[in-house]
């Protein structure tokens, strides 16, 4: 069983910035491409950030785009989300997502493609 664990969520004014982590000890973590989505009470999950297994191919949702960096340490077995100027329509449980991969460079950005999941961690941001 692949166990994903999230931190680094909290309560933050608009503005503020936030660094979430997902550590994933027990798995190769080099052989994963990584995705990090998150979702808002009463709505679907929607897509965050994706690294690819080497780390070269990275891709963002729109709403975070040009305010997010999703990277990847695989000596740590660790993929971070560094979200800067937080608005409160960020509010939501984050969650981080792993899928084996063949392809160093392979980049998945739909939920339905990956294997693992962890249990989030929930980021509140105050207007």
């Amino acid at each position: 069983q692949v166990q994903l664990q999230e931190s680094g969520g909290g309560l933050v004014q608009a503005g503020a910035s936030l660094r979430l982590s997902c550590i994933s000890p027990a798995i190769t973590f080099s052989n994963y491409a990584m995705g990090w989505f998150r979702q808002a009470p009463g709505q679907e999950r929607e897509f965050v950030a994706a690294i690819s297994r080497s780390g070269r191919i990275i891709d963002y949702g729109d709403s975070v785009k040009g305010r997010s960096t999703i990277s990847r340490d695989n000596a740590k077995k660790s993929v971070y989300l560094q979200m800067n100027s937080l608005k409160p329509e960020d509010t939501a449980v984050y969650y981080c997502a792993a899928k084996l991969t063949v392809t160093p460079d392979r980049l998945i950005s739909r939920d339905d493609g990956y294997d693992y999941w962890g249990q989030g961690t929930q980021v509140t941001v105050s207007s």
